[in-house]
């Protein structure tokens, strides 16, 4: 696993901040204080999650007069797509090898 792949993971491993992302995922742009209305948590832990999302590049800002709005950057997670993909051919491979034992043993 790369780093970047280990750290995307490690982001999205806590669920608040999951959520976060998710919302910025499905409703686009949103400022802290929109956020902050549906997370379950006070708005300085919200600020603490952007803030680790934004370092992950899961998320970019953009202030605005005195609030600040976050937007979810998909490109992010190629990473995650790429490992996603590799496991994938990984099982697949393994899966086949199987298919192909039991075949013969079936004959």
């Amino acid at each position: 696993m790369t780093i970047a792949q280990d750290m995307l993971f490690k982001t999205l491993a806590d669920p608040t901040r999951r959520a976060i992302f998710e919302r910025l995922c499905r409703n686009g742009e949103l400022t802290v204080r929109a956020l902050t209305a549906e997370a379950g948590v006070s708005q300085p832990a919200v600020s603490k999650h952007l803030g680790v999302l934004k370092l992950a590049g899961l998320v970019r800002d953009r202030h605005a007069g005195r609030e600040t709005h976050y937007s979810a950057q998909l490109d992010a997670l190629a990473p995650l797509l790429d490992w996603t993909t590799e496991m994938a051919g990984f099982w697949q491979s393994r899966f086949d090898d199987l298919e192909n034992l039991l075949n013969r043993m079936d004959q």
